[in-house]
């Protein structure tokens, strides 16, 4: 099974393209899209939202950490991260996909 989102403002071209793909697939039309790939898709006056809240309490419930307490995160808020910062620069074998990771790169990771 293969899904897909069909959207735009012209619903007669998207009527003519639904037609022509039940033409060659079977397909079922949902209308209006509430989940997709993991994610939970909600509509307002205000625009679309996407939340991947179920995706999560789900892999919560598969580690068996669903119970645990909530911490806070050990960052700065708004804290920028960029390639010219002084200090020691991080082994780069171990992270050899970064490019020009530093200690405080790790840090906010951690």
């Amino acid at each position: 099974m293969d899904d897909i989102i069909l959207t735009g403002s012209d619903e007669v071209g998207i009527a003519r393209l639904k037609r022509s793909l039940a033409a060659e697939f079977e397909i079922k039309d949902f209308k209006f899209l509430q989940y997709f790939l993991g994610m939970e898709v909600a509509r307002s006056k205000n625009g679309i939202f996407i939340s991947q809240r179920k995706y999560v309490l789900d892999v919560l419930e598969e580690t068996r950490m669903s119970g645990c307490e909530l911490s806070d995160t050990p960052m700065e808020q708004n804290h920028k991260l960029g390639d010219r910062i002084e200090g020691v620069p991080v082994e780069v074998g171990r992270y050899q996909f970064m490019h020009l990771p530093y200690e405080e790169h790790l840090e906010a990771v951690y």
